[in-house]
């Protein structure tokens, strides 16, 4: 009996951590550049008994991103640039880290130097000199960035070993961990000037999912329920 409360707690264990992924998806839905959550599941531990084997419930395996980028929408912004293929901007937050983003609306600040919407600096520094004329600003597919035919900097790409071990930090921001490996130059991937990659959350995917999540959940409720119903039926027996 016991078991039946080990294991139904597990599995709630298991649902809200969906829930709290699937509800952080439905919050970045207009994130541009953000990925979309993903949690996967593991079986815990069978015991046997009675010559049957009897699992213990699920636990959560593993929370990451997902790998599928967001659609592209057009930007009438000069400084608004969008990666195809993968890899990342690095940007220094206000408190000097340094975490990765797939958004690019790039604006500047009162030095021209080029920053996320939120102010986040992008790394490293590029800084567009007083009077630049952004209407004649082009951003090749490298990252190269001129005024006329002044080079003015450009724009670099990172990439980590496994992505999906990035840990978000809020804002859209990514930080580096153990599982992701450290941040380097990113391979075959290409800006595109005055795009903008939309969030990669699908919401009718996500909605089936939470509804899904949502049920499960209660499922493993109504399981403890059942098993402490049992318990006090036992209890009274012995009495």
């Amino acid at each position: 009996m016991g078991n039946g409360l080990y294991t139904a707690a597990a599995g709630l264990a298991a649902q809200q951590a969906w829930i709290d992924s699937l509800s952080n998806d439905v919050a970045n839905v207009n994130t541009p550049g953000y990925r979309a959550g993903r949690v996967a599941f593991r079986d815990l531990l069978y015991q046997q008994e009675g010559g049957l084997a009897v699992g213990s419930g699920v636990a959560v395996g593993d929370v990451g991103r997902s790998g599928k980028a967001g659609p592209m929408t057009p930007s009438e912004n000069p400084l608004a640039v969008a990666i195809d293929g993968p890899g990342f901007f690095q940007v220094r937050r206000g408190d000097g880290s340094v975490a990765l983003t797939r958004s690019g609306n790039f604006q500047t600040d009162s030095e021209g130097l080029l920053v996320t919407a939120d102010g986040d600096r992008l790394e490293p520094k590029l800084q567009l000199p007083a009077g630049t004329n952004l209407e004649q600003l082009t951003i090749a597919t490298d990252g190269t960035v001129t005024a006329g035919t002044t080079k003015l900097g450009k724009i670099e790409l990172v990439d980590v070993p496994a992505p999906t071990g990035l840990r978000p930090v809020g804002g859209g921001l990514l930080a580096t961990t153990p599982e992701s490996g450290a941040a380097g130059p990113a391979v075959g991937a290409l800006v595109d000037q005055k795009m903008i990659e939309g969030s990669g959350v699908d919401v009718a995917t996500v909605m089936v999912d939470l509804v899904q999540a949502q049920r499960a959940y209660a499922l493993q409720s109504r399981v403890i329920k059942t098993q402490d119903q049992l318990a006090e039926i036992a209890n009274g027996i012995r009495r």
